[in-house]
């Protein structure tokens, strides 16, 4: 009858025998499809991918797998014997050059490789978080570089040029690298928020000048300061350095904790406070967050000041905690591995953190892993583009390992009956 109260379909089925194991598969296979869409799993496949193809690559250089592979067809267990060997002895160094030498004579020498991976790690993670603001808020700052260019110009000449009390001189040094990098960020945000310039182009020519204005200063007698005509500056005074953590024989200095404090304040200033709301928004669409009231080309402004600041603050910590003297070579690639980094981390600060851990230990176990094994350390750039390649195509990582779509099928829509029958 019609006015009999139906029992919900889901106490039905709970109430048939084995009921309840069907919904909990049902939720497990839920959970597993939440899983396997998260962007952290596609991180990690993109990580595992990129080991494979390392490892190929590996093997197609060595000379070893390549004499197996001459009478392949009458021993071929001598190519899989060689080639697992192979791969073996390349990924356990790396390891042992990155987290931790069980072979190594001494217990120092042990836990050396983890030092020399934070030491790696600090001016990638500071670089990147300054890379990750402005992807968050919708812009490509394509110019840490040149930041970090500036950031360690301007800490090493306070470093060296003034005599000041210690932890004053540091203080001062590092403050000078993050006003170096702001400033420089700076440049390209506020042409973006007043002529509405494109920060790709703008920060890449920033890039260059920034090398070419550092090239000038190195061949200034009253910047260099060291009465010779090579381009290099003198080193920075004691009192400027980076204290080191674990005394003679390690290079892991307090830079780790500048690292770790910046994180840290990057995820409240995104996540906590109203300029990382109005950062946010603009991201998502600036039309929108001008009409809530958001000053748009403050905001936008700001975006690059502030994370050519964590830029330069990366360069600063760089020098003044590792190479101790400013050259043309200091900035090496760092910005353009933050910006890999930032990537990699899904512009998160944790996820940066964490991804800047991973370069830093890919850097450190890509020379032990030469050293002993003769592997290329070309293979580590290798397998850092082939991470940023499938983190920028998840659908390719989705392909590779069959799982679900995140493109939900849309229902079809049902027929509206006509009022009339509806009415009956």
């Amino acid at each position: 009858m019609s006015d009999q109260k139906k029992t919900p379909r889901n106490n039905d089925d709970a109430a048939e025998p084995g009921g309840a194991l069907k919904q909990a598969e049902s939720r497990l296979q839920y959970a597993l499809r939440d899983l396997a869409q998260s962007s952290w799993m596609i991180t990690v496949l993109s990580i595992v991918v990129a080991l494979v193809v390392g490892a190929l690559l590996i093997l197609a250089t060595n000379p070893q797998v390549q004499a197996t592979l001459g009478y392949f067809f009458a021993r071929p267990a001598d190519f899989f014997a060689t080639s697992f060997e192979v791969i073996r002895d390349a990924y356990s160094a790396l390891f042992r050059g990155a987290v931790y030498d069980w072979q190594a004579a001494t217990p120092q020498r042990a836990i050396r490789p983890i030092t020399e991976t934070l030491v790696n790690a600090v001016p990638l993670i500071l670089a990147g978080l300054g890379i990750a603001i402005g992807f968050r808020s919708g812009m490509l700052n394509i110019g840490g570089q040149g930041q970090i260019i500036l950031g360690a110009t301007c800490a090493a000449f306070i470093g060296y040029a003034f005599a000041l009390p210690l932890g004053l001189h540091l203080l001062l040094a590092l403050m000078g690298g993050v006003l170096g990098g702001a400033i420089w960020g700076g440049i390209a945000g506020v042409l973006k928020a007043k002529t509405g310039a494109n920060e790709v182009i703008v920060t890449i020519m920033l890039n260059n000048i920034a090398l070419y204005f550092l090239a000038w200063l190195l061949r200034q007698q009253w910047f260099v300061q060291t009465g010779s005509n090579q381009p290099i500056a003198t080193p920075v005074e004691d009192s400027a350095r980076l204290f080191g953590l674990l005394g003679t024989g390690f290079r892991l200095h307090a830079g780790i904790f500048i690292a770790i404090a910046a994180t840290v304040f990057v995820w409240w200033l995104l996540e906590r406070s109203t300029l990382g709301f109005e950062m946010r928004a603009i991201g998502e669409n600036p039309e929108a967050a001008r009409t809530a009231g958001v000053n748009v080309p403050k905001a936008t402004a700001l975006v690059l000041i502030i994370g050519g600041a964590l830029c330069g603050l990366g360069g600063a910590a760089h020098l003044l905690g590792t190479e101790y003297r400013l050259a043309a070579g200091i900035a090496g690639t760092l910005g353009f591995d933050a910006i890999t980094v930032a990537l990699l981390g899904r512009s998160r600060p944790l996820g940066t953190f964490l991804a800047g851990l991973l370069f830093g230990g890919l850097r450190a176990g890509g020379v032990l892993m030469q050293a002993q094994t003769g592997t290329p350390i070309d293979i580590v750039l290798v397998l850092q583009s082939v991470i940023v390649l499938l983190i920028a195509a998840p659908p390719l990582v989705r392909a590779i390992f069959f799982l679900p779509s995140t493109e939900r099928k849309k229902k079809p829509r049902r027929r509206q009956k006509p009022v009339q029958e509806a009415v009956r």
